[in-house]
């Protein structure tokens, strides 16, 4: 039983932060630069 819980928090999380990343780009922004390519020191070449 605790273990199912413990499985059900986990997806839940998950299931937060990919919706979180899916509605950034639907705004035009990139979730790891947050779409400033000119403070990204990753390199980033996302295109918005």
């Amino acid at each position: 039983m605790g273990t199912a819980i413990v499985v059900l928090i986990l997806v839940a999380i998950v299931a937060a932060i990919i919706r979180s990343i899916v509605k950034a780009r639907k705004n035009g922004e990139h979730p790891a630069c947050g779409g400033d390519c000119g403070s990204c020191h990753g390199g980033c070449t996302h295109s918005l």
